[in-house]
């Protein structure tokens, strides 16, 4: 372990605007805290000296629950966290208005995280106002969103001063949390002295899904920390109105990264006209093999007990299902193959690609000869009625079907549950559009078998019909709707000729490639690889 702590001396303040850490602690939505969740377990078991810096949501994300129509029902409930320790208040101006900011402290041997401090202005020195602005991750206003982001990057900084924090390099995951590049600037004055110390991750694909604000509302909400607006302009180099808050970041930080391969390549295409930015590398995302892992599953792997493998993953199985029977009232079979879809519900990954062609679905979920059952599960953000419809379409969708289900909750624990009891994790975003995702890794921890366009980190892990299934590559210039019909057409295919057919009649086959994605997954997409490249990569930055 000395070698770790040596290694890793440099003091890290990770600001991330979510942390999967534990059930009981529900300040979070989906993969970016999950990402930051397993980066804070790594750096715990590797001894690294970081601090995380997070917010403290008193209503969290949501709590997914079902109304009287069995449809998705969005509740908000005070959270409240004990085993938090209060450590210290600053003040912030936000609309030239003093705001309060309280600093709890995660204690690392709780969860066995590094230590994290959550912020929160839901506290009695604040007005109604300020204190709305740590209750709701992600909240859909847009004066409400910049000001979350104000208390996490200037506040946060803030804090790690008042409590006397040596900080090497301040690391943002994601744009959210800029401000503390304002405050850098305003405490030194010099922008090489403010990239010395800050690094910046990606993970939007997409131009238009970058954060973008009017550069005058961010100044008067004091997101720039007093600097003039003049000054702004000049050292991001940004003149328009619409101020990107990811363009800015890639031209204050030294070193960015981008969290796969492909997504790598598309950063660099999307951001290629813009002068000045910062060097971006890959480093793609990975899971905690301590935390996602079936130590039971690994042990029978090591003694290559295939009977092991098979009678654990049932067991699995008969758990998941409890919960499938339970939400939905349906019994599931053990021994039917068990396809999952679990993930944020949103258009792009396509969480009704499997039933596009319904016929077909239909015929695989109902036949008696080789069967399959399927469930879906995943939280739309509570505020997208488009989302919200597409989960409830699913619902609808399956009420008529015995062996189709779809579950409300995804949290920590039921996608824990979710991977063991899958036999194959399905993943269908469009090409390009998935920057790396990570839910198929955990999957693979648990002998659920990835099935998945090639995209993100499955494009750098897939072997096809080795260790996965890979849905064939389809023309990305083509319209949506044409790549969607060929994307589930052969993805039919996949299922009716391949994949169905092996599971129930070549049972060795289908064992040698669940040990193959068992072994093959780590340790490349342990989050311990990941710490050690941000480490070598984007915080050597002297």
């Amino acid at each position: 372990m000395k070698e770790d702590r040596d290694y890793c001396s440099k003091h890290i303040a990770y600001f991330s605007m979510e942390f999967a850490i534990d059930q009981a602690l529900k300040i979070y939505s989906g993969g970016l805290g999950y990402l930051a969740g397993s980066y804070m377990k790594s750096a715990y078991d590797k001894e690294c000296s970081m601090t995380g810096i997070g917010v403290l949501w008193t209503e969290g994300y949501y709590d997914q629950e079902r109304d009287y129509e069995d449809y998705m029902k969005v509740e908000f409930r005070k959270k409240r966290y004990y085993f938090l320790k209060e450590l210290t208040t600053v003040d912030i101006k936000i609309h030239n208005e003093t705001v309060y900011v309280k600093a709890f402290y995660l204690y690392p041997s709780l969860f066995k995280t590094s230590p994290i401090i959550l912020l929160s202005t839901d506290i009695e020195e604040n007005n109604f106002l300020a204190r709305a602005i740590t209750k709701k991750l992600y909240d859909n206003d847009e004066d409400t969103r910049i000001k979350q982001e104000i208390v996490l990057g200037l506040g946060g900084a803030k804090v790690l001063d008042a409590i006397g924090k040596k900080v090497d390099v301040y690391h943002i995951n994601e744009g959210h949390a800029l401000p503390v590049a304002f405050y850098l600037y305003s405490k030194y004055k010099d922008i090489e002295e403010v990239e010395k110390r800050f690094v910046f991750t990606t993970h939007t694909p997409i131009r238009a899904g970058n954060e973008s604000h009017h550069i005058v509302k961010l100044t008067h909400l004091g997101f720039f920390n007093g600097v003039d607006t003049e000054e702004v302009k000049k050292i991001t180099n940004i003149y328009e109105d619409d101020f990107n808050l990811t363009l800015a970041a890639l031209r204050l930080s030294k070193k960015a990264n981008a969290v796969s391969k492909i997504h790598e390549k598309v950063t660099k295409e999307m951001w290629k006209d813009y002068v000045d930015t910062s060097n971006i590398v890959s480093i793609t995302n990975a899971q905690s093999k301590r935390v996602w892992a079936s130590i039971d599953l690994y042990v029978a792997l090591e003694n290559d007990e295939d009977y092991q493998l098979e009678a654990i993953k049932k067991r699995y199985k008969k758990e998941l299902f409890e919960v499938v029977a339970d939400q939905t009232g349906k019994i599931f079979d053990e021994d039917t193959l068990t396809i999952v879809w679990a993930r944020r519900i949103v258009e792009y990954k396509r969480p009704g690609l499997l039933k596009l062609k319904i016929e077909r679905f239909k015929h695989l979920v109902e036949r008696a000869k080789h069967p399959i059952q399927v469930i879906w599960a995943g939280k739309p953000y509570p505020f997208d009625q488009f989302g919200i419809n597409i989960f409830n379409e699913l619902i609808n969708f399956c009420s008529g079907l015995k062996r189709a289900a779809v579950l409300t909750g995804y949290e920590l624990r039921l996608s824990k549950l979710l991977k063991r009891g899958a036999d194959i994790w399905l993943n269908t975003p469009r090409l390009t559009r998935e920057a790396s995702g990570t839910s198929g890794m955990s999957a693979a921890m648990n002998g659920a078998i990835n099935m998945s366009t090639l995209d993100g980190w499955f494009a750098e892990f897939a072997k096809d019909g080795i260790n996965s299934f890979a849905i064939p590559e389809v023309d990305t210039t083509l319209d949506y709707e044409i790549q969607d019909d060929r994307d589930s057409t052969n993805l039919m295919n996949l299922l009716e000729d391949k994949v169905a057919p092996m599971y129930y009649e070549d049972r060795e086959k289908w064992n040698t490639i669940m040990k193959n994605s068992m072994n093959d997954i780590l340790p490349y997409f342990d989050s311990d690889r990941m710490l050690d490249e941000y480490y070598k990569k984007l915080y050597e930055i002297d």
